[in-house]
């Protein structure tokens, strides 16, 4: 399904060159594209993999191998040519193979946490950039109706200072004035174009094909640090792997003093041709040969085993520290964000106010230009006042959207790093 909606968005794209992406979709075609998430699914298989290695030394392997002299045997070589051998084999008993089975199964439970942590890490990136991306395209619109309102504020001014009723400083300070709205248009459109690239990267669709709509943007939770955090993923993942590492190291441990015990057993097909075997032998050699038993090997001596016990206590000290390190961390950005998300929200609430006063001053003022002011002819409103009170007015507004996705911004960053991001992922597909 998700495969068949993402080839007709892909279609619509080609055709119309934009289409309008919910936010939902984004977020599901990017943690199926990110290249994290697919690094991620990769180290899990892998761990997976690592752990059927550690368990199926457990279970009997079969070799089969055969071969020829290439020339005839001179002499007692010590051992008869075979045509064909097969040999089986296996751990039948190992304490430390224990502890590796442990630490793989360990890795796989960090790996599994990682893919996790990596595909909501995928989600706030693509949620980011949407959020932002809408922003940006209603201060563009915005911004293109200042540059609109400049341009004939400076129609005005011109036509005022040439009958001689302005002076040429205020020609000049319009002239300004649509420079610096052009100047912050640009700045938007460059802003538009690197999210207009960041989201196809992240969703792998055609570049400029995605238009945000503002509709299926779910409204996000006002947490606080006051809410009981939940284990962040990529802290489970770093205590799982500290664990594994623990294990490994335990293992490598015991290995000075556990014996190990292995099974095997070996048919060969002996053959006398090219060799004169049989001479040096009392009695025929049979052509069937067959032996098992069990290998029982006990540890007495060995340096190199008891300093690599060393090298993988040192790596799960240090994942351990790493571990801790990143759940510190962790709680300081809790504290940061808490602190900048209640200077936002005051700030959003200020650029809020700022607009409506904008838009009051503005209607003052058209009432005043359409009725007239009369008694006190110096202080009639000129002509650009209503283009000034517009350009003001967009100025706000565009303050204004500014810092709701600033503070969309830190709630989704405080969301995540409380590990509620879940619960508002799920909001997206309903």
């Amino acid at each position: 399904m998700r495969a068949a909606w993402h080839c007709l968005l892909m279609g619509a794209a080609a055709t119309t060159g934009m289409a309008q992406v919910s936010l939902g979709t984004v977020v599901d075609l990017a943690q199926k594209n990110s290249a994290t998430v697919r690094l991620a699914q990769a180290d899990r298989n892998k761990a997976g993999a690592a752990l059927a290695e550690s368990r199926n030394v457990l279970i009997p392997s079969a070799q089969f191998a055969s071969g020829l002299p290439a020339f005839p045997s001179v002499g007692f070589t010590g051992s008869p040519s075979s045509i064909w051998s097969v040999t089986v084999q296996s751990l039948a008993f190992s304490i430390p193979q224990k502890r590796y089975i442990d630490g793989a199964l360990a890795g796989v439970r960090a790996a599994d946490a990682n893919l996790k942590d990596a595909r909501e890490q995928a989600a706030l990136d693509a949620a980011l950039a949407y959020l932002e991306l809408d922003a940006v395209d209603s201060e563009l619109e915005t911004a293109h109706l200042q540059e609109s309102d400049a341009d004939r504020m400076v129609a005005i001014e011109k036509e005022r200072a040439e009958a001689g009723v302005d002076p040429l400083s205020e020609l000049l300070q319009a002239q300004l004035t649509r420079a610096q709205i052009k100047l912050k248009r640009l700045h938007l459109e460059t802003r538009e174009g690197t999210l207009s690239k960041q989201l196809a990267t992240l969703t792998d669709l055609p570049l400029g094909s995605i238009s945000p709509d503002h509709a299926s943007i779910p409204q996000i939770p006002q947490l606080s640090g006051n809410v009981q955090p939940r284990l962040l993923r990529a802290i489970e993942s770093a205590r799982l792997a500290a664990q594994s590492k623990f294990s490994v190291s335990k293992g490598d441990l015991e290995s000075n003093y556990y014996p190990r015990v292995s099974f095997f057993s070996q048919y060969n097909r002996n053959t006398t041709l090219l060799n004169n075997a049989d001479y040096y032998y009392a009695h025929k050699l049979p052509a069937d040969n067959f032996s098992s038993g069990f290998s029982i090997q006990v540890p007495i001596f060995d340096m190199s085993q008891r300093a690599k016990a060393r090298e993988s206590a040192a790596d799960a000290l240090r994942a351990r520290v790493e571990a801790e390190q990143a759940q510190r961390q962790n709680e300081v950005q809790i504290a940061t964000l808490t602190g900048s998300l209640r200077e936002l929200d005051a700030q959003a609430e200020i650029a809020s106010l700022e607009e409506q006063i904008a838009a009051n001053q503005l209607k003052t003022v058209q009432t005043q230009l359409e009725l007239g002011n009369g008694q006190n002819s110096a202080q009639q409103l000129s002509p650009k006042a209503e283009q000034a009170a517009r350009i003001d007015q967009g100025e706000k507004q565009i303050s204004a959207v500014e810092s709701e996705f600033e503070l969309a911004k830190a709630r989704l960053s405080l969301m995540r790093a409380l590990g509620h991001m879940d619960d508002w992922l799920h909001t997206l597909n309903k």
